[in-house]
């Protein structure tokens, strides 16, 4: 009797495939990105993971693939630690920071976000580059650079991996070219260190390029830059809620099934926003969080890179960084509008 159970129990055992080691890798994938990062402060670690897991997936690849213990796990990486990761992203953000910026800039802020998502996405369609390529560059370069494509991602019903990681390929190389560019622009025009600062965290991509670009323009500039952009990350929330009711409408044209209203993930960021907003969460509790968040971030990139191919990555072809490019222009000019209404007021 004891045998026949065990027997029976023995497929079902056999039928759940072990996730440890595929996130053992991805996490200390991660962990050699975020290392990287210290050798190199303005590299993000978001792109150091991609490409360590093309690089491995594309050496693997002319030894006939990764091993597929390893896959479990990295679907596991790709998504809910992708999850996880933006929900403590939230932690960064206080709403009284963002108020305090005053209404014209707050206001300005949003404008920043929705008109450059809504310039990129009609610059897509008219450029023929896909909808959700669209949409994952839009979001990268309107709201917060690869956490933010991280987020749509999650809820895309579609997923490509490799539409993902040229995404936070493109808004990491045209966002490290704006530490060069928003000094040199601000200082071209004059403009004083709070000024500069609300032109720079308006513009730019990633919050790791937005504190090098600005602290090249002095202290003053690194502290309202960074409020700015904070205040963008802000709207990741909103923006992919409004993106998931989207995809819901489609699902529901398709007869697939319909995705949540709002993710549950997203509830979760805005639920860790609404905590930091009341000021109860330590500071070292802060510190820790933001040092998992990115590593879980680094972990779901590496675990995305894995996916990406180099025949898939040539296919790619050039219209997506035109694109990328059209985007960046229009958040500088975006935010340069909102940067002389500032000084106006």
């Amino acid at each position: 009797m004891t045998d026949a159970r065990t027997t029976d129990s023995a497929p079902t055992a056999a039928a759940r495939p072990a996730t440890w080691p595929g996130l053992l890798l991805a996490v200390g994938c991660a962990a050699a990105a975020m290392g990287i990062r210290q050798l190199a402060p303005t590299v993000s670690p978001l792109l150091s993971a991609i490409l360590l897991g093309a690089v491995l997936a594309n050496l693997a690849s002319l030894r006939g693939g990764l091993p597929g213990v390893l896959a479990p796990g990295l679907a596991v990486a790709s998504r809910r630690l992708l999850r996880l990761g933006v929900v403590l992203l939230g932690l960064q953000l206080g709403i009284g920071e963002v108020l305090a910026l005053g209404w014209p800039v707050v206001v300005g802020v949003v404008a920043i976000v929705g008109l450059t998502m809504a310039g990129t996405l009609g610059a897509g369609r008219l450029l023929g580059v896909g909808q959700d390529q669209s949409l994952l560059i839009a979001s990268g370069f309107s709201i917060c650079g690869a956490a933010a494509v991280a987020g749509v991602e999650g809820v895309l019903p579609r997923r490509r991996p490799e539409e993902t990681a040229a995404a936070v390929a493109l808004v990491v190389l045209f966002g490290t070219a704006m530490i060069a560019v928003m000094p040199a622009l601000t200082g071209a025009l004059g403009l004083d260190q709070h000024l500069a600062g609300i032109w720079v965290g308006g513009a730019t991509h990633e919050v790791a390029q937005v504190v090098a670009a600005a602290g090249i323009i002095g202290p003053a500039a690194l502290s309202s830059a960074v409020v700015v952009k904070l205040a963008r990350v802000l709207l990741l929330a909103p923006v992919l809620v409004v993106i998931s009711w989207q995809q819901r409408g489609a699902a529901a044209g398709e007869g697939r099934t319909l995705p949540p209203l709002v993710p549950l993930f997203v509830a979760g960021f805005a639920a860790m926003v609404a905590i930091r907003s009341l000021g109860v969460v330590p500071d070292q509790v802060l510190a820790v969080a933001q040092v998992v968040q990115s590593w879980l971030l680094a972990a779901a990139m590496f675990a995305l890179g894995t996916s990406v191919h180099w025949q898939v990555v040539r296919r790619t072809g050039g219209r997506p960084v035109l694109l990328a490019a059209i985007a960046t222009g229009i958040a500088i000019a975006i935010a340069g509008l909102v940067t002389w209404l500032a000084s106006a007021a």
